[in-house]
């Protein structure tokens, strides 16, 4: 009965560790939404408790390099795609126990829209879910982004 309730004890702080562990920082894979196709790279980092990701490399294109965010219309406009700044400002929830990110910005290239973001890593961090929205979360979409590192 000892030895159960030391395996059960070890269970449980191995799986509140994973979780608490579980942050947006490294490399992820964006999917199409609509094809479920392969899109892109971005490169989440952490500075001072703020994430900010940016466009690593976009996966099918062969001119990635030549690509500018024309449609953007803030310090972004015409910038290279490739390492441009896609999240800004994102910090953890303030909520106890919340797996989530939240309270920055996205922006969505294709149609230079900024949007707000919420992130909350899933599966024991080895998936995002990138919920983009106007005025509350319930207005949006999300996206399921895979860790690719």
């Amino acid at each position: 009965m000892k030895r159960v309730l030391c395996g059960l004890a070890a269970a449980v702080v191995s799986f509140a560790a994973v979780a608490s562990d579980a942050t947006p920082v490294g490399l992820w894979k964006t999917i199409d939404d609509s094809t479920k196709k392969e899109r892109s790279y971005v490169r989440i980092t952490e500075a001072g408790g703020v994430i900010s990701g940016k466009l690593e490399k976009l996966i099918d294109s062969p001119d990635a390099e030549k690509l500018v965010c024309d449609k953007c219309t803030d310090d972004r406009k015409d910038k290279p795609l490739l390492g441009l700044q896609l999240i800004r400002g994102v910090k953890k929830s303030e909520e106890a126990d919340s797996a989530r990110w939240e309270g920055g910005t996205i922006l969505d290239p294709a149609n230079g829209k900024t949007y707000k973001v919420r992130l909350t890593p899933i599966d024991g961090g080895k998936k995002l879910e990138v919920r983009g929205y106007v005025g509350a979360p319930v207005f949006g979409r999300t996206q399921t982004w895979v860790r690719a590192e």
